[in-house]
């Protein structure tokens, strides 16, 4: 990485969340999600150790800091549109990273959102209750 390239941007989505992830090289390992610490913005423990884990899996967590502005969805849904941002972010940095971040999975984009309710039904699927009369 070259010194003038010292933030290095990237986006994650999941569902309907968007995340834009900037990693700040020579940091301490902090997480600051809309202003907020990690553990302010993402009180459940298991969406904090989602975002966390491509950091961790790399032995990046004390070399960089994380500065992320998130939008839409809900938080796990932004949990894991951040996760997949910084491993995006990873794979800028080094592209030896992509391998082992492919094989867990971080850089697969989850196609899954929540499916439209159609005409003449209550819902995506659900209908209404028939009666004989």
């Amino acid at each position: 990485m070259k010194e003038a390239d010292q933030r290095i941007t990237a986006i994650g989505r999941r569902k309907e969340a968007r995340a834009r992830v900037w990693l700040v090289a020579g940091g301490n390992g902090k997480v600051v999600v809309n202003g907020f610490p990690l553990d302010k913005y993402f009180l459940r423990e298991t969406d904090r150790i989602i975002i966390v884990q491509p950091l961790v899996l790399t032995n990046n967590m004390e070399k960089f800091d994380v500065v992320a502005n998130l939008c839409g969805g809900g938080l796990t849904g932004q949990a894991g549109a951040l996760r997949l941002g910084i491993s995006r972010a990873l794979v800028s940095v080094d592209p030896q990273f992509k391998d082992i971040l492919r094989k867990q999975g971080f850089l697969t984009r989850d196609p899954r959102a929540k499916e439209r309710k159609k005409y003449g039904q209550k819902g995506a699927r659900k209908r209404f209750q028939w009666t004989k009369r």
